[in-house]
């Protein structure tokens, strides 16, 4: 099992469940079902292990983190995915896990799940765009999976795939990406302890829009580092294509950690804009490594961050 790391997050930072279902509930009366979303979920609680990740900032609300996405097979809108991915299934989802392992297979979400300690990660989430939030995430260490499959000595990368499902995401329709989505990591770094799958979020399971049923979360890098709905896990030798860097590699790297000192060609990282914060809001200053440089900054010792961005 992997080391257990403690941050500066704590579960007092949460908004309480009483506040998020009663600004859902206000919403709704607005219009919000408009978008595919319920007055407040009504799953069965997770029971995520309260850890000690989580001081100094406030999670954003249920309504924030479910309606302002990133989901481009829903959809290239904010809005889309919450609107566009009720018809997804994942009932009896399986992911394939492969390449240089010991246990290869088709796995269910619940054998995936099985000796998984779920836990309570409040998170920033930053993305390349220049917004950010922060997200009470469930989910459990990436590093217990890998050690639960068996890493070949070989192995120095793990690949991710995220599902197609023609039909029912919208957006594989359209050549925005060339599909599936596919994402990657360095070995070192997804064995870190801040690496998680997440299977829910606010205790309960994610939503579709967010990546149901498993989805990614470094919270070191840009937001699209952490793939949705994942269908597929490989274990390889050699550095994995990955799919925003197949479509503009000048602007998206594999790396893509969080660096205020080295802007998008298109935009400056200096600075970003709180989802939740209001139309006036000031922007806020982006920490290096999106605040987590104290855990992972020695992933990158020697090398040139800006080159490899």
């Amino acid at each position: 099992m992997a080391h257990r790391y403690i941050s500066d997050l704590t579960r007092a930072d949460v908004t309480p469940k009483e506040m998020w279902r009663t600004r859902r509930q206000i919403m709704a009366g607005a219009g919000a079902a408009a978008l595919g979303l319920a007055a407040g979920p009504a799953l069965a609680k997770l029971g995520a292990v309260k850890t000690g990740y989580g001081q100094d900032l406030e999670p954003n609300s249920w309504a924030d983190i479910t309606s302002y996405n990133n989901f481009y097979e829903f959809g290239t809108g904010k809005e889309d995915p919450a609107r566009n991915s009720a018809d997804m299934v994942t009932d009896f989802w399986t992911v394939k896990v492969d390449g240089l392992v010991d246990a290869p297979g088709d796995y269910t979400l619940a054998q995936l799940l099985d000796g998984m300690t779920i836990e309570e990660r409040i998170y920033r989430f930053r993305c390349v765009e220049a917004w950010s939030m922060v997200v009470p995430w469930a989910g459990f260490e990436l590093a217990d999976l890998l050690n639960k499959v068996g890493v070949k000595p070989e192995a120095k990368y793990v690949s991710f795939e995220t599902a197609v499902i023609p039909g029912v995401m919208e957006g594989v329709s359209y050549p925005v990406l060339d599909w599936p989505y596919r994402e990657g990591l360095r070995l070192d770094e997804a064995m870190h302890p801040l690496t998680i799958m997440a299977t829910g979020l606010y205790d309960e399971p994610l939503p579709n829009q967010n990546g149901a049923p498993l989805r990614l979360v470094v919270p070191w890098k840009y937001g699209f580092k952490s793939i949705k709905s994942i269908v597929r896990i490989s274990l390889v030798e050699e550095m994995p294509e990955t799919s925003w860097n197949l479509s503009n590699a000048r602007e998206y790297g594999f790396f893509s950690n969080v660096n205020p000192l080295v802007d998008h060609p298109r935009w400056s990282q200096a600075t970003e804009r709180r989802i939740g914060g209001g139309l006036f809001a000031r922007r806020q200053e982006t920490l290096m490594f999106n605040g987590y440089e104290a855990e992972v900054a020695s992933l990158y010792d020697g090398m040139d961050l800006a080159e490899n961005y």
